[in-house]
């Protein structure tokens, strides 16, 4: 375990900036290696609307904390309407997809139960440069999730 450490508001565990899915960025706040992976915990800014393709985690629970601004969130076949302060749980192998759909920039904590391969999946999607949808596919596949559907439209 590494020795405890503050992480300041807009900062990274590692004071590491991560880019993913273009605009947004994506700071380490807990990291698995601190929680002998027992949770993972990171948050995501976004200064543009949209979010992450339609998935599923095998083996972890999914928790979203708004922050700042507003999200649709999908589980299963519901759908929510999160603003600053509401929190909702997404079940292990539950399809699920979220998206920033607020003005502004939007920030939104999220917590991963048990952490798993969510750590290395964020380094790795970070380093891929537009990848192809086959691409993706393949990076959540090999930690652990499944991408189920599109993103959701944003109108």
């Amino acid at each position: 375990m590494s020795e405890r450490m503050r992480v300041p508001a807009g900062g990274d565990l590692r004071q590491e900036r991560r880019k993913v899915f273009g605009s947004r960025s994506v700071d380490f706040k807990v990291s698995s290696l601190d929680t002998n992976g027992g949770f993972f915990v990171i948050e995501t800014t976004d200064t543009d609307k949209g979010g992450p393709p339609r998935h599923l985690h095998h083996v972890q629970e999914e928790w979203f904390y708004v922050v700042q601004s507003d999200y649709i969130i999908e589980i299963g076949d519901e759908r929510f309407k999160l603003g600053p302060g509401d929190s909702i749980l997404a079940p292990r192998r539950t399809p699920h997809v979220w998206a920033h759909v607020g003005e502004g920039k939007g920030r939104l904590l999220i917590a991963f139960q048990p952490a798993g391969e969510m750590e290395a999946f964020f380094n790795e999607l970070a380093q891929a440069s537009n990848p192809s949808r086959e691409e993706l596919r393949g990076l959540f596949s090999s930690h652990g999730m499944e991408v189920t559907g599109p993103p959701l439209p944003i109108e």
